[in-house]
């Protein structure tokens, strides 16, 4: 597939490289790349690998952009609020670089569309934020035989490798063999990340993948990288084939795609119903001078930007400490920024005895949407 005048000029740093080279250009142009997700890791991987050349991408991601995500998601702006995120970061790319292919779907990854996007594609970089996708991209590479970037972040750390396929690399199954239990997942909304760290691994998927178009360089492929941000620190774990994994060991149990819904604890009830309430039933509770007592679980900090007023503040970690002044019989409704860390406080609470508990759906973020417009969001 030859070069257009303009391409030679647009890829004349990549020319210049003896490991790429004009012949190295022309199988980038070639070559297909699947992005799972157009968020932290995709934003950056898909705008590198769009300007280095890659022939055909395709972004798969239902959601639209949302204020919260510009701290990190760097392909949006404050205009690209409630648009398609695959849409405008399809945009993005060709303005950068209009020699290429985009394709965007606009739908869930799942088990209906995850065979038959893998088998369209020459790598796939997975830049999901949930494990049941993971696990589904991971599965769906080991049938397809397609090269999977992995890479996920959380906090100040990220993880970054390759698995695939071919006889000798590991999957993620080798390394998690199974999903982790909901109320061990911390919702991302709630944990918070840097927002420059998924700069950092996005971009080494993206690297990865550009290695593995061209055949060059030592793949991840066998091998975990932890980057540390607060520490500035990579370090490497070797991965090896585990004989004992359900996908790709010596007695295999999975032998077709299954798709498994893991939910965050705030998705999950986890033998917690009937215990929400929303938020235009809390403002009817309050107009109505309902004798309950208005919990904020949030951090000092988070109090300071805004909180619902007549609300007292009694941060998570110091709940059962403070829990002593609280009366056994009132109602305790407790809030937090989107509804996790209410349900984690109410566990708390009804571990010492208390049985009138409430935690308000979606958090003072609901709040904010549903009932108090003029509250400050964050």
């Amino acid at each position: 597939m030859a070069l257009s005048t303009d391409e030679l000029r647009h890829y004349s740093r990549h020319l210049l490289l003896d490991e790429v080279g004009k012949e190295g250009q022309e199988k980038l142009k070639k070559s297909k790349v699947l992005l799972i997700g157009a968020g932290g890791l995709g934003c950056p991987a898909a705008l590198y690998l769009g300007a280095a050349g890659v022939g055909t991408l395709g972004i798969i991601d239902f959601d639209t952009v949302d204020v919260s995500n510009l701290q990190r998601q760097i392909a949006f702006s404050y205009e690209d609020i409630g648009h398609s995120k695959a849409e405008k970061i399809r945009e993005r790319i060709l303005a950068a670089n209009p020699h290429i292919a985009v394709k965007v779907y606009k739908e869930r990854f799942s088990i209906d569309n995850a065979r038959q996007l893998f088998d369209e594609y020459d790598v796939v970089i997975d830049g999901c934020d949930n494990f049941g996708t993971r696990y589904l991209s991971n599965d769906t590479a080991f049938f397809t035989k397609t090269p999977l970037m992995f890479g996920a972040i959380h906090k100040f750390q990220g993880q970054m490798s390759v698995f695939n396929g071919s006889a000798d690399a590991p999957c993620y199954r080798c390394l998690f063999p199974v999903p982790p239990d909901a109320g061990s997942i911390p919702n991302c909304s709630e944990a918070g990340v840097l927002g420059v760290l998924p700069g950092v691994v996005g971009l080494v998927q993206a690297t990865e993948a550009l290695k593995e178009i061209l055949g060059q360089g030592q793949s991840l492929k066998g091998r975990l990288m932890i980057y540390d941000a607060m520490r500035m620190s990579f370090n490497e774990f070797k991965l090896a084939k585990n004989p004992e994994c359900p996908l790709c060991g010596e007695n295999p149990e999975i032998s077709e795609l299954t798709e498994t819904e893991i939910l965050c604890p705030s998705q999950s009830q986890n033998g917690l119903e009937n215990v929400e309430i929303s938020p235009l039933e809390l403002s009817a509770k309050i107009k109505n001078g309902d004798d309950f007592v208005l919990i904020d679980v949030r951090e000092q900090y988070e109090w300071d930007i805004c909180h619902i007023e007549g609300a007292e503040l009694m941060p998570l970690k110091m709940i059962k400490e403070l829990s002593e002044k609280l009366a056994m019989n009132r109602d305790l409704i407790l809030y937090c920024h989107h509804g996790s860390r209410s349900l984690s406080a109410l566990q708390t609470l009804r571990a010492c005895g208390f049985t009138r508990l409430f935690s308000l759906s979606g958090g003072i973020a609901a709040w904010g949407d549903e009932v108090d417009v003029e509250i400050v969001q964050y």
